[in-house]
């Protein structure tokens, strides 16, 4: 946006000079507009944030490894979490404010200002908008803990912003979503230019309610009452029903609008990313039908991980799946197995309007298999393992819950690190202990000193073993 703001700066000095209204439009060029449409920056905020949670390109997303879903051949610093080197927690961050957060905040001040609209589309308008930018802001806030929030997008006022306190953008985060609902029920809001929805507003008043849902329940443990609030309000409110409701991006099949996974693992013609044995092995002593779609052999018999954070061998072990080599593998934000696990966790709280535990859980595992190519009489099969079939025991649910999320690797990473299951591994190379969260930018020392070691210390060091203050375990 660096560029649009500076072509305005320009152009306003050139109309300044500039008295007679005849000739306004000859100073203006069509190819160079001084103000990018809300449509345009809507769609580019929502693409840039499903590329950056979905990538694998250890330059700004190492996720997968956080989860312990990949590991790698040859290149070992990522999965023994060495992180600087590359400027990963930079290049995540600056992600999330410039080419997310920033271009909703432009989007909105169009919309607001759109004198061709009528105020219901407006609403709709803003409630899309705030949906997005709410879940940017919490995975900001789920990746550092404490961050700059109220002063960070406002440059021009405040060039050096002050970090808040993480529950508090919590707890302001869950009012926004409170409040969206009557915005996106409104009227109608973006529409082509929505590559989630294509203006489903129901849909969309569903995916505000989920991610309410979600982080009602990161403060399970916490805040129990702020907890039980805002998921059953959720509930109340309506989330996901099915898979058709999922919050998920369909990429297309040629360049540049393909999956980045497909950038990471085919177009690379890079054969360095493996499945880590910590999710292989489980899924091997469960006997899990996902195995077939998750993972791919050539060369051996069995479904074989590799040593995670150590070198491997490309061929002697199990490769990703191909379904994850396809370009137009959705990238997803939030998905109805997530909700259903969400709600399993609810109702075996008490929370109002949960319903059953179990019904939960089994409903979660039966749409992730077949979100994954699998069928009903698969799910029954494997829900009727012993060791599957729900006992309400945290460290199967939480296992259950890691292993569907394979490939929304950044809600797996929290999922284990809100419910310590299942036991993950320390990377052979390292042996350093799964972090808890990213360290601040580096640029952040550099920058803005002051409100970054004020911040360092607030959360109790700025280090990789720092918890996020939901996590208290």
């Amino acid at each position: 946006m660096k560029k649009y703001f500076l072509t305005i700066i320009a152009l306003a000095t050139l109309w300044s000079c500039q008295t007679d209204e005849r000739y306004e439009n000859l100073n203006r060029d069509p190819k160079n507009p001084t103000q990018v449409k809300a449509e345009f920056l809507f769609t580019a905020a929502t693409n840039s944030l499903s590329d950056q949670m979905t990538s694998a390109n250890v330059n700004t997303n190492v996720f997968r490894f956080f989860a312990q879903y990949l590991t790698t051949t040859t290149y070992l610093d990522e999965p023994n979490y060495v992180l600087n080197q590359r400027n990963i927690p930079q290049n995540h961050s600056s992600e999330l404010y410039r080419d997310v957060i920033f271009d909703l905040q432009n989007a909105k001040a169009v919309v607001e200002a759109d004198t061709e609209i009528t105020e219901a589309e407006r609403s709709a308008r803003l409630g899309q908008i705030e949906v997005l930018e709410v879940y940017a802001w919490s995975v900001q806030v789920d990746t550092f803990g404490d961050v700059p929030y109220t002063q960070a997008i406002n440059a021009e006022e405040f060039p050096s912003p002050v970090y808040d306190d993480a529950a508090t953008i919590y707890a302001d985060l869950i009012s926004r979503l409170n409040a969206v609902g009557a915005n996106i029920q409104a009227g109608q809001g973006f529409t082509g230019a929505d590559i989630l929805y294509n203006g489903d507003m129901e849909k969309w008043n569903k995916f505000a309610n989920s991610l309410q849902l979600r982080l009602g329940m990161r403060l399970s443990d916490v805040n129990p009452t702020l907890s039980k609030s805002t998921a059953e309000a959720a509930i109340a409110a309506g989330v996901f029903k099915s898979n058709e409701d999922n919050a998920q991006l369909v990429y297309q099949s040629n360049p540049p609008r393909t999956n980045p996974l497909w950038v990471d693992l085919v177009q690379s013609g890079r054969a360095d990313y493996l499945p880590s044995a910590t999710i292989v092995d489980i899924m091997n002593d469960l006997d899990d039908p996902r195995r077939a779609t998750y993972f791919f052999n050539e060369t051996v018999d069995d479904y074989i991980g590799g040593v995670y954070g150590g070198s491997n061998n490309y061929g002697s072990y199990s490769h990703v799946g191909e379904v994850f080599l396809d370009p137009t593998l959705p990238g997803i934000l939030l998905d109805y197995v997530e909700v259903e696990f969400n709600l399993t966790k609810a109702a075996d709280l008490g929370y109002t309007g949960a319903g059953v535990a179990s019904a939960h859980y089994n409903a979660a595992i039966t749409a992730s298999i077949e979100y994954w190519g699998g069928n009903a009489a698969d799910a029954t099969a494997y829900l009727a393992q012993p060791s599957v079939a729900y006992d309400g025991s945290n460290e199967q649910f939480a296992t259950q819950f890691w292993i569907a999320m394979f490939n929304n690797s950044f809600e797996g990473w929290s999922v284990w690190r809100k419910y310590d299951a299942p036991a993950l591994v320390l990377p052979e190379d390292s042996g350093s202990p799964v972090p808890l969260r990213y360290t601040y930018p580096v640029n952040e020392q550099n920058l803005n000193l002051a409100n970054y070691e004020a911040a360092s210390a607030a959360i109790g060091g700025d280090d990789q073993q720092t918890p996020i203050f939901w996590d208290v375990n």
